[in-house]
């Protein structure tokens, strides 16, 4: 299975120019070290899905979200929603998702 952990970086908040370049660095960080030491299992494993690209971004207090971006089977899911909890990510809760759930 590929694993990557894209970073997306930060320009809509209104910061100092320093703090951006430092919240966008820790960003860059910490999707390195989820997808080389964390993600590191599932580069060997054989699944139905090939691959798994995992989105890491700021919510608007700063607190660093994950979001899964293609289909995975739901151990793979598993894993990843365990691995970013126990790092004190944040599940990034889409619009989609906010007003399928509405719907119901």
């Amino acid at each position: 299975m590929k694993v990557t952990v894209v970073a997306i970086l930060e320009t809509e908040f209104k910061q100092e120019q320093a703090l951006a370049k430092i919240m966008n660095n820790r960003l860059q960080r910490a999707a390195k070290e989820l997808q080389d030491f964390h993600f590191a299992g599932l580069s060997v494993r054989r699944s139905s899905a090939h691959y798994l690209t995992v989105q890491l971004s700021y919510n608007q207090k700063y607190k660093i979200r994950y979001r899964i971006m293609n289909d995975v089977p739901s151990d793979v899911e598993f894993l990843v929603a365990e691995s970013c909890s126990r790092l004190g990510y944040i599940l990034w809760k889409s619009m989609v998702a906010e007003h399928t759930r509405q719907a119901w």
